[in-house]
């Protein structure tokens, strides 16, 4: 290059998945048939009426100009039609939803219009890698607040009293839980909404696995009272209506918040394919038996993911929701990089190292639940081969 690459890039690394899929496809060029068991990339189709909607959109000429930034009402409307339903929250769809290309980029959006350098910004551990990569590219300080199994992957907020937060603007949660399965309880939301409130800290939910295998009714931090104040939340189409390649995302709060966050977004993108936010629109009227029915698909392939951590002798919750099995690893595996690595070049399997995920997450293994259950049962007989 003829120009040095900015600062910020020092302190970020080209993110895990975006090597590792590199590493696998050289492997799969060089005859090798791996099994991929750690992505949370869905392999079931949406809906057929979200498909045809798509399909009967993309025909119309004049559906292929550019669109408002905040998307247009059909969207808006079915997304505050689907919180509703789903949570029985009540959105201003005018005012309180802002579609997203994919709720990944919210997190980025959102900090843009928070963080300015030197703010900080609670993130969990284990977590999600993006909410500390992008508040590193911000300049922002990143405190990393403890999630343990021994507390059922929650916060532990009465610790975190303890800390100086007079800087901190930022506090991001995700229930349910990705790495670890872990759902929240009232209390959690409530006590963070009155954590917010005294410390004057911005709540970032992220929401995206709420309909998938939930151990009762799914939960936004948008039911709570007073919530709308402290708290903004993320939710997605990716995993809960099987569209990850479609980028269809949004973020509900307060209007003040909303507005904040356009003046980033309409500075960076320029609106949603209009066919893609009828069809997403559309995926949101899907009926619970749908619904049902993709939960008993990844229930079947649960049982056999259970059998492979059973063969690693990792131990797990069977409670545990979402589209993932966390496991630990038992104690004879002194590096669990070195057992990854093991399964993937012996037995052509990949399965998620926890390390990725921070230091809480070392001695943990991650597998997804995106394959069918054949393709499940020849990891378990590849896995079992050498290991008995």
């Amino acid at each position: 290059m003829i120009i040095h690459s900015a600062d910020r890039l020092e302190e970020v690394q080209e993110y895990y998945f975006s090597k590792k899929l590199q590493q696998l496809r050289q492997m799969q060029a060089q005859g090798h048939d791996i099994i991929n068991l750690g992505i949370g990339n869905p392999d079931l189709s949406p809906s057929e009426p979200t498909i045809r909607k798509l399909i009967e959109a993309a025909q119309q000429p004049k559906n292929h100009g550019y669109q408002p930034y905040k998307g247009v009402a059909e969207i808006r409307k079915a997304m505050a039609d689907w919180y509703s339903r789903s949570y029985g929250v009540t959105l201003e769809s005018e005012q309180e939803i802002l579609p997203l290309l994919g709720s990944k980029e919210g997190v980025m959006y959102i900090s843009m219009a928070f963080l300015n350098p030197d703010d900080e910004v609670l993130i969990p551990d284990p977590g999600y890698p993006t909410y500390g990569a992008v508040a590193k590219l911000l300049g922002a300080k990143l405190i990393y607040y403890d999630l343990k199994e021994s507390n059922n992957w929650l916060p532990d907020l009465d610790l975190l009293e303890e800390a100086d937060l007079s800087k901190v603007k930022i506090m991001w949660i995700n229930y349910p839980n990705m790495p670890t399965g872990a759902k929240a309880t009232d209390t959690l939301f409530t006590s963070l909404i009155a954590f917010a409130n005294k410390h004057k800290i911005l709540i970032c939910h992220d929401n995206p696995y709420s309909m998938i295998l939930p151990f009762g009714a799914p939960k936004s931090i948008l039911a709570y009272e007073g919530a709308k104040a402290v708290a903004l939340e993320l939710n997605s189409l990716s995993k809960s209506h099987n569209m990850a390649g479609w980028r269809v995302g949004w973020l509900s709060g307060d209007k003040a918040y909303i507005d904040t966050i356009l003046k980033v977004k309409s500075n960076v993108d320029s609106g949603m394919f209009l066919p893609v936010q009828l069809a997403a629109a559309e995926a949101l009227n899907n009926t619970e038996e749908w619904h049902t029915q993709q939960n008993k698909i990844y229930k079947g392939r649960r049982k056999k993911v259970w059998e492979i951590m059973e063969t690693l002798q990792c131990t797990f919750d069977k409670e545990q929701v979402g589209l993932f099995v966390w496991g630990k690893a038992p104690a004879a595996v002194q590096q669990v990089e070195a057992l990854i690595e093991k399964i993937l070049h012996e037995a052509h399997v990949f399965i998620t190292p926890g390390f990725i995920f921070g230091k809480n997450g070392e001695r943990y293994v991650r597998i997804s639940l995106c394959n069918d259950e054949q393709v499940l049962q020849e990891a378990l007989h590849r896995i079992r081969k050498i290991y008995f």
